[in-house]
């Protein structure tokens, strides 16, 4: 069964990106979300595999949407997406429990190789 993938992203052409490189590559996204508060609430209808989520959004950022789905669920797999500049930010999430992180604009072969050994 292939794996259950969330994209968090404001941006509209990212979330295509990555759905993109997720398909080909034999993943399933299962939901889109642009905002943290979204993603919050289509991790507790969908459960997916892993989510990928940006950092910088509207509403909810990443980071605080990145506590709420570990509240939900302690062992849930994300990995954050950041433009280059916000390494503070990518600390904040790995500290507060995410797996990797993706710098955009992505490259198909290092989203893979982050979602993989994520999964793995």
């Amino acid at each position: 069964m292939s794996k259950r993938i969330l994209i968090v992203d404001d941006a509209a052409f990212m979330r295509m990106m990555i759905k993109d490189i997720l398909s080909k590559n034999g993943y399933e996204v299962v939901a889109e979300a642009a905002d943290g508060a979204q993603a919050v609430e289509k991790y507790k209808e969908h459960h997916p595999d892993l989510v990928t989520m940006d950092i910088t959004m509207p509403e909810m950022d990443g980071i605080t949407a990145l506590k709420e789905i570990k509240a939900i669920n302690p062992n849930a797999k994300v990995i954050m997406c950041s433009a280059m500049g916000q390494q503070a930010m990518v600390i904040d999430a790995i500290q507060a429990g995410a797996k990797d992180f993706i710098v955009k604009p992505f490259q198909a072969d290092r989203v893979i190789e982050a979602i993989h050994k994520t999964l793995s």
